[in-house]
């Protein structure tokens, strides 16, 4: 029987916000739609009080951005990409394409297809997250992606040279200053100087998470996403202060996000709580890092790994850290997950930045139906059928006849008389003209 030593705020707050994003949203999507470009300006002008003659950098301008950069970052770039796009790699060559012959002169085939066109969607506001660019444009790339349209806005009206270089560095064919919804939007609807795309990915905040939401049919998203949760599981062996680090790095990332220890030991629950409480006033974060401890931080104490178990999937949350003596046996045992991080020398934040892991993952109970940002998103994959023998032609018309009628579908049924006849000479007594 699981004791909660520290509790979220009710759901029906959190509801009560997203309402008013969605309608917020919806205005701006609706206004782009209508006055494009002139739209998109006014909506950066408002939001990042950023209004430069174009959005679009020019070539001239993202090389003499990136040669701004210190050459340490943009060899920690290129190290990250690296790490990115080998196990993409890897990704895409488990991916198999085919071509059976099922019936004498019957052969279906798999083919997988990049989408023409993606938009990456490199989050910014208050700190640059290069990350974000590894993760959504060097991946599409790897996919075969021909054309990708990467958008971050700037920093307190500055440019954000270090995630421009990212952008650039991962392969980027556009790079547009531009943040938030009107972002979003552009790149799913298109303008008079930006054209559409026909999918988007990329983390964001609740306006940009929700743009996606309200425009996913019109163009594919990577997922559905809201506030960067984690979820760390710790039995009486775990470090508090580990804990306490670790729950405290993801709540970083906004006022609105989720940190839960679930452990099977009463004092480690206490210590981590009280290790939270002494680290938060000294970081440099803690306006967001605190706000999300406060109002969505938890603390269950569980009665075994089993139940620990059990609770975790039922959170389903984005990344999952076990802290415990078997680690592994968590890949047994938890089904429902963003992302596994295994043992007390793997923290989220690798994850986040450097391992090579896409860190764009399924929240909000998203990981009961999905992964997360992979190289397969950017494909489509898609079948092909070719019949080429006569007797099978005559078998598979005849059937198609037969079944097709069943159902009712009489023009379905005349599509497979017509081969049966061509094939074999069989009659067709509905065209007596």
């Amino acid at each position: 029987m699981a004791e909660i030593l520290k509790n979220a705020v009710p759901k029906a707050e959190v509801t009560a916000s997203l309402a008013e994003v969605r309608e917020t949203v919806a205005g701006v999507i609706a206004d782009i739609r209508e006055r494009g470009d002139a739209a998109v300006r006014a909506y950066s002008e408002k939001f990042d009080k950023w209004s430069p003659d174009a959005f679009r950098l020019s070539d001239e301008e993202v090389e003499r951005i990136v040669a701004s950069v210190p050459r340490q970052v943009i060899d920690d770039i290129r190290f990250v990409q690296d790490q990115v796009r080998s196990f993409a790699r890897h990704q895409l060559d488990a991916l198999g394409e085919f071509e059976v012959e099922t019936l004498p002169g019957v052969r279906l085939g798999q083919k997988h297809i990049p989408v023409r066109a993606a938009g990456a969607y490199i989050p910014g506001g208050r700190y640059p997250l290069t990350a974000s660019a590894h993760m959504t444009v060097v991946t599409a790339k790897v996919a075969g992606v021909p054309r990708v349209v990467a958008c971050t806005p700037p920093i307190r009206g500055e440019i954000p040279a270090a995630t421009v270089a990212a952008m650039h560095l991962a392969g980027a064919d556009e790079i547009w200053l531009l943040g938030g919804v009107q972002a979003v939007a552009a790149m799913a609807v298109g303008t008079d100087t930006m054209r559409p795309v026909n999918l988007i990915a990329g983390p964001g905040n609740a306006y940009v998470a929700e743009a996606k939401r309200q425009l996913f049919g019109e163009i594919g998203i990577d997922l559905f996403a809201g506030p960067t949760e984690i979820l760390v599981l710790a039995d009486e062996d775990a470090d508090p202060f580990l804990c306490a680090v670790d729950l405290l790095s993801q709540a970083e990332h906004g006022p609105d996000s989720p940190a839960v220890l679930i452990t099977t030991s009463h004092e480690v629950a206490e210590r981590t709580i009280a290790e939270v409480e002494r680290l938060l006033p000294d970081m440099p974060t803690r306006d967001y890092a605190g706000p999300a401890w406060r109002d969505h931080g938890q603390v269950h104490v569980v009665d075994s790994l089993d139940e620990m178990y059990a609770l975790a999937d039922d959170f389903a949350f984005e990344h999952v850290e076990v802290l415990t003596a078997e680690p592994r046996l968590a890949l047994e045992r938890m089904t429902q997950y963003g992302a596994l991080f295994l043992g007390e020398g793997t923290c989220v934040s690798f994850g986040d930045k450097v391992i090579g892991t896409n860190h764009v993952l399924p929240t909000r109970g998203a990981a009961r139906y999905t992964g997360g940002l992979w190289v397969g998103k950017y494909l489509k994959t898609v079948t092909y059928q070719e019949v080429t023998d006569p007797g099978s032609q005559a078998l598979l018309g005849r059937l198609c006849g037969r079944a097709s009628r069943v159902e009712l579908f009489e023009g379905h049924a005349r599509s497979g008389d017509v081969r049966a006849a061509r094939a074999a000479g069989d009659e067709l007594p509905w065209n007596q003209a």
